[in-house]
């Protein structure tokens, strides 16, 4: 109880520590951006700045992710504790105490983070989940705070953490450190920087093109910290264009709910009025966008393929 004691104390939570530096890049960025760009209102022009109630949307979605982020945090614990002092060897534990165990750990989470974010791009009940935080059409360090509320899919690809000797309070810490790195990649104020970084790191360029809508630009750039995953595993694209943001069909709502919960309406409705079991299971697991080769007719079953 001591270790859940430690991993709730908001002090040992990196992303405590940058609370502030957050706020305080908004306004910078706020201020650079004189509030709003309108270069939206001419045609094939995306939105650029803030809108307020874009804003003020992506912040109360991130208050209110806090919630359910510490349920996972909870509920995973209890389950990476119980595999890490019953199953895992003790060959395999590694010593806390050293700067190697905390450069693999963070290397170890930003692969997890990788593969869980290519999963919940490519598998429908995934996509469900996730397409919230692509729901926005800015680009802004506020559309970073617009977080899901259903995480659970992470505890999955986490799990194997515990087993291969990583103490699972340390776990939660450096995926403290990869949320804070991703904070301050949302965002069109800083170009492309230096090359070796842009080799190694993801930056705000590989970012915007990971929340791009453009065809070319779809299920790219998942990377947390390091692009090097995208490069090795074929996902990576380089920015060539300014980025279309957004959902490649665009939700035109500030309804929270909404923004959470529609695709999951919609894949519960698709699923009712599926045909068979496989088109069943083609709906929940299929990529966003599956549908059965004998298609219904009715408009409303038509399945919607956001934004990767």
């Amino acid at each position: 109880m001591n270790d859940l004691h430690e991993l709730l104390d908001p002090m040992k939570n990196p992303v405590t520590y940058a609370v502030p530096f957050f706020l305080l890049t908004i306004a910078i960025e706020l201020a650079a951006l004189k509030f709003l760009d309108d270069d939206h209102e001419e045609a094939g022009k995306s939105r650029t700045g803030y809108l307020g109630p874009d804003a003020r949307t992506s912040m109360g979605m991130g208050l209110i992710s806090l919630v359910f982020s510490l349920a996972l945090k909870v509920g995973s614990f209890l389950v990476f504790i119980a595999v890490f002092t019953h199953l895992t060897p003790d060959a395999l534990k590694m010593p806390t105490d050293t700067w190697w165990y905390w450069v693999l750990l963070i290397l170890a989470v930003d692969l997890s983070f990788y593969a869980s974010h290519r999963f919940v791009h490519r598998v429908n009940v995934g996509w469900a989940a996730h397409q919230a935080h692509h729901s926005s059409e800015y680009m802004n360090f506020a559309t970073a705070l617009r977080q899901k509320w259903n995480p659970w899919f992470e505890f999955l690809f986490w799990l194997p953490l515990p087993f291969l000797g990583f103490d699972p309070w340390t776990i939660y810490v450096a995926f403290g450190i990869n949320l804070v790195w991703q904070f301050f990649t949302h965002t069109e104020t800083i170009g492309k920087l230096p090359r070796p970084i842009e080799f190694v790191f993801n930056t705000p360029s590989h970012h915007r093109v990971h929340h791009g809508s453009d065809p070319e630009y779809l299920d790219k750039n998942y990377a947390g910290i390091l692009i090097i995953w995208d490069r090795m595993f074929g996902s990576f694209v380089e920015e060539t264009k300014r980025p279309t943001y957004g959902l490649t069909k665009p939700v035109n709502t500030y309804n929270m709910i909404k923004l959470q919960y529609g695709d999951y309406a919609q894949i519960m409705r698709n699923v009712h009025a599926a045909a068979s079991w496989r088109d069943k299971l083609g709906y929940l697991f299929g990529p966003p966008g599956w549908e059965p080769r004998n298609h219904p007719l009715d408009p409303d079953l038509e399945p919607i393929r956001p934004a990767a």
